[in-house]
């Protein structure tokens, strides 16, 4: 995990970014290409949109490409290119939340703060709710703080956050036992991937980046699509600003 050989928060909050809703084998790869083609805030502000977007297919959720993208824009708009160093400033950043703000706090700062995030909860559910249902992060979070070592929050946190990864395989706790992120409150079982408008979404954007320019019955030919479908997920991806149309017919990356 090249991520914890730095101290560099730019480098941490790519990683942070990455990992979400990605696991950590699939991120590597990327992370290394990414701080390669942009090593800091100004590169990837000013990077063309369709580069960006370029580094990360094969990540998916490009969604935070592109939130990643902006935020780097207001960091050297706002904060003289420096990331923020409150909670509260970096959860008001596009693409960061209450476990990315935590995890920026722990890895770049080695803040004592307290956050959860999907390895963490399996850790604590397991150990300390055992049989409860619908545990809420609220009430992991009261662990966290009676047990976090506050001199080392960033090692700690590694372990707990290795020790969870450990943990949802079945070999680790009992072929008999389920993952315990079932038991939480937040669990939301992943919806079908192939066939879904996600997956059609990711398609387009990415034959749009070969193409830079192509119209809605051309990408409907080549992904064999009802243009009708074609066209909803193309004014979702107008909107979320993936895309432009300088015309009724051209789209444009």
């Amino acid at each position: 995990m090249p991520w914890r050989k730095t101290r560099d928060p730019y480098k941490i909050l790519i990683s942070e970014i990455m990992l979400q809703q990605t696991q950590v084998g699939r991120v590597g790869p990327f992370y290394e290409n990414f701080i390669k083609k942009f090593p800091n805030f100004k590169d990837c502000a000013h990077a063309k949109t369709s580069d960006v977007l370029q580094a990360w297919q094969g990540l998916g959720y490009n969604r935070r490409a592109l939130a990643l993208q902006n935020l780097s824009k207001i960091i050297l708009e706002k904060f003289h290119g420096e990331l923020p160093r409150t909670r509260e400033e970096l959860e008001g950043l596009p693409g960061i939340g209450k476990g990315t703000s935590g995890s920026l706090m722990a890895f770049a700062w080695n803040e004592p703060t307290i956050f959860v995030e999907t390895n963490i909860r399996r850790v604590f559910i397991h150990f300390f709710f055992p049989k409860r249902r619908k545990v809420t992060d609220a009430a992991i979070e009261r662990y966290i703080t009676r047990t976090i070592d506050r001199k080392h929050p960033r090692e700690w946190y590694w372990a707990v956050m290795d020790y969870g990864a450990w943990l949802a395989s079945p070999t680790a706790r009992g072929p008999r036992s389920k993952n315990p992120n079932r038991r939480s409150a937040h669990y939301v079982r992943q919806s079908k991937f192939h066939g879904s408008d996600r997956e059609l979404r990711g398609k387009i954007l990415r034959l749009l980046l070969i193409k830079k320019k192509t119209t809605v019955l051309g990408i409907a030919r080549e992904l064999n699509e009802p243009s009708k479908r074609v066209k909803k997920i193309i004014r979702g991806l107008s909107r979320d600003g993936f895309l432009k149309t300088n015309t009724t017919r051209f789209l444009y990356l």
